[in-house]
């Protein structure tokens, strides 16, 4: 009831304005109307789809791949298991810090890598808003591959195999046999992991604060960071919210989305 009753509470503040001193003030639609008209929100809107474009496509294929790498009966794979494992349990803020100094255009090791083995200048990361963005998103696929890809080998161990003896025995290649047999009995398991994944890509926030702060010209500031920015540093409470709630209207339309395009390619035997 609790937490009912402060989703309620919280779309009405839509509605107000409130700076977290006086009382809130109705104001209707007005917060909306503010927000359809800011050049910055639609700014913010593209940059909040942009990380997901980013963001999933890597952390899906990252997650796989590692699934059909430790899905094997070798030595210590159990080992290597839980060292994949081990960023997931990691604090995300001391996981950003770590990456930042990876990502330092003057003296970091990703810049040293490239410098080193190709002879390149490496970008200036998250000093760049070409790169910045792109930045974020593979230090957040780092961070989370480890539980898609727990997810993903249980799926694995779960295919069939007298369907992946058929195959072989047909002559079917390796890809041949990864394509029409394990990545169908499989697609349940990958369409809980995109909707996982997709939901987590809205709520870009703990990266953003710790590297970025919304920068550089506001090229990492998706709309959970510029929520919060409203609500705590520029107290405009009642627009805060509303953009809350434009998130969570994107999140549940794109989920619903995906369970209506399960059709295509999921599934249930």
């Amino acid at each position: 009831m609790a937490t009912g009753g402060a989703i309620v509470v919280a779309f009405l503040l839509g509605f107000t304005e409130w700076d977290l001193i006086g009382s809130p003030q109705w104001v209707g639609l007005k917060n909306y109307s503010t927000m359809v008209n800011s050049d910055l929100f639609w700014k913010v809107l593209g940059n909040t789809f942009w990380y997901v474009l980013l963001y999933v496509p890597i952390t899906i294929v990252g997650s796989l791949f590692l699934a059909l790498l430790v899905n094997r009966k070798l030595p210590a794979i159990k080992l290597f298991r839980t060292i994949y494992f081990l960023p997931v349990i990691s604090s995300m803020v001391a996981v950003a810090l770590i990456w930042s100094w990876l990502y330092n255009p003057e003296f970091g090791f990703i810049n040293w890598t490239v410098e080193t083995l190709f002879g390149l200048d490496g970008p200036r990361w998250l000093l760049s808003t070409q790169w910045a963005m792109p930045a974020i998103a593979i230090l957040s696929a780092w961070k989370v591959v480890g539980y898609n890809m727990v997810i993903l080998l249980a799926g694995l161990q779960s295919v069939p195999k007298h369907l992946q003896e058929s195959a072989l025995i047909d002559g079917a290649s390796r890809w041949r046999q990864f394509t029409a047999v394990t990545l169908p009995a499989l697609s349940p398991t990958l369409f809980f992991v995109l909707i996982i994944t997709l939901i987590n890509s809205f709520q870009l926030f703990e990266q953003t604060y710790v590297l970025t702060q919304g920068g550089p010209a506001n090229s990492t500031l998706t709309l959970s960071y510029y929520s919060y920015q409203n609500a705590f540093q520029f107290f405009r409470m009642g627009y805060a919210a509303a953009v809350a709630y434009v998130l969570f209207a994107l999140t549940f339309i794109v989920t619903i989305i995906q369970f209506r395009l399960q059709k295509r390619w999921v599934f249930y035997g």
